[in-house]
C-alpha cells in the first residue's frame, strides 16, 4: 500500500495520507483540497495533482500555483515519484512510502544468518579507516540541521552510502505495530536499478527478535538462478539491518544491501571481513544518531520544564528526568496566584494597540514568574493576566509557605519600584496576590516532547478567591490563616510581616477564612510600624467581638495613608458603628 508522509518545519505539522491506485487528489493549503496543508503559505489553494499509480504517483503542477515543486533540488512541473523519493514545496516535504508486508518466501530464506552480538565486532578493523571517519565526523551536524523526520532520513542514507562502498542500497525500515515492514526513505546507489523491497524476514528478525544487527547471505553473483520470477530480495547476494530506536511510532533500523564479487566465507575471507566492517560502521552510525537524538529530546524535555521549575529543582530532576517523580500526586503545596488589577479596562483603553498591551502584559508577567522561579517555586499555565506559582511539590519542603512570602514581597517590591517611573510602560498596572496552604494534586500532564505542570484542589480556588479579595481589602498580598501562622512564626521579621485583616466567607465558598496582609519589614519606607500594627489587629479583634465604637477608635490611631483601614471603617459606619443583632464575625461577600 502507498501512503503519502507529509513533514512540516514543526513537529505538530505533519499528516500521513493513505494512497490507493486509480485516485487523483488534489494537494494544496485550501480546507477542501484531498490533501490539505494549511500549515504552510507558500503552498497554494491548489497546487499539484497527484495521480495514484500502483507502484508510483504521478505529480503535476497545477497552473496558478505560484511557488515550484522542487524534486531532488530542481525545481519540476511533472514528474513520476517513485516509493522513497520525496519532493518539496515551501518549508514542506510529501514523501512516498511503500508498507510492504512481512513476508518469509523460500526464496527468501539466506545461505547465511549471522546475529552480531553485542561487543561482538569491537576486534573487527577497518581497511578504510580515514574514509569512514570522515563520513562519522559530519554525522552529528546531519542529525542536528535535519529540519524534521524526512530530511534526517534522506541524510542518513545517503551517508551510508558513502561510508558503505560496498552497498548498492541502503534505506530506513519501520516495523510497525501489525508487523508490517514500511520504508520511510531509500535510495539506491545508480538510481536506474529500479525499485527496491527489504526483507521483511531480515527485518523483523533484527529489529524486534534479536534487537541485534543481523547479516543475511543469499549468493554470489555465479551462484544466483537464472530465475525470472526470483524474489527482489534476491538481486542482492547480501543485506543486513541493525536496530536504530524503539519508541511509541514502532521499532527502527537501518538495512544496507549489496553484492558479492566473492563468494561468502562465514568468519574470513575478503568479503566476509568486508562485510563485518560494514555492520561495525553501520553500527556505530546507529549508536551516534540513537545519541543525538535522545540528547535532542533531553534538551526539548528540558526547555519544556525550564519555565516551570527552579534552576535547584532541575538540578535535583537530573539529566535523567525521573519521571515518577513528576508524576501527580497529593501533598501539601503552598499556591501563590497573582493577577493584574483593571485589566479589562486597560484592554478597552488600548483597543487600538492590543500587540502593544500583550508586550506589556508578557512582561509583567515575566516579572512575577521570574521571582517565583528566584525563590525555587514551579509556575504553573498562565491564566490570561495572571501567574500561578506553587511550593512543595516535586519535592516537600517546610520551607514552601516562607518561600512563596518571599517571592510576593518581590513581585510587590519591584512594581512599586515601577510605579514610581512614570516613563516606565508598566507604571500603570498595579497586581493583587492571593496565598494559600494545604493539600493538592500536583504533577505532570503531556507529552515525551512537551511536559506541562499543574496544581489543583480547593487551596488553588482558594488563593484566586484570595487575590480577589485585595481590590476590596485595599492591601497588595492576602494570606490564608494557615500561611499566616506559619509566617507569624518562623519568618524573620526582617524580612516580612503578618497583620490580621478580617474573618471572610468569600464568594462562592462555603466556609469563612480568617485573611491577613503580607507586610514588608518595618524597616522598609512608608510601611507601619509594629505599634501600629499592633494597633489594627486590636481593632480587628474587636470588630470580628462585635465591639464596633472601641474598633473604629483604633481604626483612626493608624495612618491615614494605609488603605486597609477604609474597608472595616465603612463596615463599621453603614451600621452606625453597632454590630447587627445576628452578628457572627464575618463578612461575607455576595460576588467575586
Amino acid at each position: 500500500m502507498l501512503e503519502l508522509l507529509i513533514y512540516g518545519a514543526r513537529s505538530q505539522d505533519s499528516s500521513r495520507i493513505g494512497l490507493e491506485p486509480g485516485q487523483e487528489l488534489v494537494l494544496g493549503r485550501a480546507s477542501t483540497a484531498d490533501i490539505s496543508v494549511p500549515w504552510d503559505d507558500r503552498i497554494s489553494r491548489r497546487h499539484a495533482r497527484l495521480q495514484v499509480q500502483s507502484k508510483q504517483v504521478h505529480v503535476s503542477k497545477i497552473e496558478e500555483a505560484e511557488n515550484e515543486i522542487f524534486l531532488s533540488g530542481s525545481g519540476q512541473t511533472e514528474f513520476q515519484l517513485e516509493p522513497g523519493n520525496s519532493f518539496v514545496i515551501g518549508s514542506t516535504t510529501f514523501q512516498l512510502v511503500d508498507s510492504v508486508s512481512s513476508f518469509t518466501s523460500p526464496r527468501e530464506s539466506p545461505l547465511e544468518e549471522v546475529t552480531f552480538k553485542p561487543h561482538e565486532l569491537l576486534k573487527v578493523k577497518y581497511r578504510d579507516a580515514d574514509q569512514r571517519i570522515d563520513v562519522l565526523a559530519h554525522l552529528p551536524e546531519l542529525i542536528l540541521d535535519a529540519r524534521n523526520d524526512a530530511d534526517l532520513f534522506h541524510r542518513l542514507v545517503t551517508m551510508l552510502l558513502s561510508g558503505v562502498k560496498h552497498a548498492d542500497a541502503v534505506a530506513v525500515v519501520r516495523l510497525n505495530e501489525d508487523d508490517r515492514v514500511e520504508v520511510p526513505f531509500w535510495e539506491r546507489r545508480r538510481q536506474a536499478q529500479g525499485g527496491f523491497h527489504p526483507s521483511g524476514r531480515l527485518v523483523k528478525e533484527a529489529v524486534k527478535k534479536s534487537g541485534s544487527s543481523v547479516l543475511h547471505v543469499w549468493a554470489a553473483r555465479e551462484e544466483k538462478p537464472e530465475q525470472d520470477d526470483y524474489t527482489a530480495v534476491a538481486e542482492f547476494d547480501w543485506a543486513f539491518c541493525t536496530p536504530i530506536e524503539d519508541g511509541p511510532a514502532g521499532k527502527w533500523g537501518l538495512y544496507v544491501a549489496g553484492e558479492l564479487d566473492h563468494p561468502y566465507q562465514a568468519g574470513g575471507g575478503r568479503s566476509g571481513l568486508d562485510l563485518q566492517a560494514d555492520v561495525k560502521f553501520t553500527e556505530l552510525v546507529a549508536a551516534i544518531v540513537k545519541s543525538v537524538r535522545r540528547l535532542n529530546q533531553l534538551e526539548r524535555q528540558q526547555a519544556g520544564l525550564r519555565q516551570f521549575f527552579a534552576p535547584p529543582i532541575l538540578t535535583a530532576l537530573g539529566d535523567n528526568l525521573n519521571t515518577e517523580i513528576l508524576e501527580p500526586r497529593e501533598c501539601d503545596v503552598t499556591v501563590l496566584f497573582c493577577d493584574l488589577r483593571g485589566f479589562s479596562q486597560h484592554a478597552e483603553d488600548s483597543s487600538g494597540d492590543l500587540i502593544g498591551l500583550l508586550g506589556r502584559v508578557s512582561q509583567a508577567l515575566g516579572i512575577m514568574t521570574a521571582h517565583i522561579l528566584d525563590f525555587g517555586g514551579v509556575t504553573g499555565d498562565f491564566q490570561g493576566d495572571a501567574a500561578l506559582g506553587f511550593w512543595g511539590w516535586p519535592f516537600s519542603s517546610d520551607m514552601a509557605p516562607l518561600d512563596a512570602c518571599r517571592a510576593a514581597l518581590a513581585i510587590r517590591q519591584a512594581f512599586e519600584q515601577i510605579r514610581q517611573q512614570p516613563e516606565h510602560p508598566l507604571s500603570d498596572f498595579r497586581m493583587g496576590i492571593g496565598i494559600a496552604h494545604g493539600r493538592a494534586v500536583a504533577g505532570k500532564i503531556g507529552t515525551s516532547d512537551q511536559v506541562k505542570v499543574t496544581v489543583f484542589g480547593p487551596v488553588v480556588n482558594l488563593a484566586s478567591r484570595l487575590e480577589g479579595l485585595t481590590k476590596h481589602l485595599r492591601v497588595p498580598v492576602v494570606l490564608d490563616e494557615a500561611t499566616a501562622q506559619i509566617v507569624r512564626s518562623k519568618l524573620d521579621r526582617r524580612e516580612g510581616r503578618v497583620r490580621k485583616l478580617a474573618q471572610i466567607l468569600p464568594y462562592g465558598m462555603e466556609k469563612s477564612v480568617l485573611v491577613s496582609e503580607l507586610l514588608p519589614p518595618e524597616s522598609q519606607a512608608e510601611t507601619l510600624t509594629e505599634e501600629e500594627v499592633a494597633c489594627y489587629e486590636r481593632a480587628v479583634d474587636c470588630f470580628i467581638t462585635g465591639d464596633w465604637e472601641e474598633s473604629f477608635r483604633l481604626l483612626h490611631a493608624i495612618p491615614a495613608s494605609d488603605r486597609a483601614q477604609d474597608f472595616l471603617s465603612l463596615q463599621i459606619a453603614r451600621s452606625n458603628r453597632v454590630a447587627p443583632a445576628d452578628w457572627d464575625g464575618t463578612i461575607r461577600f455576595d460576588s467575586k
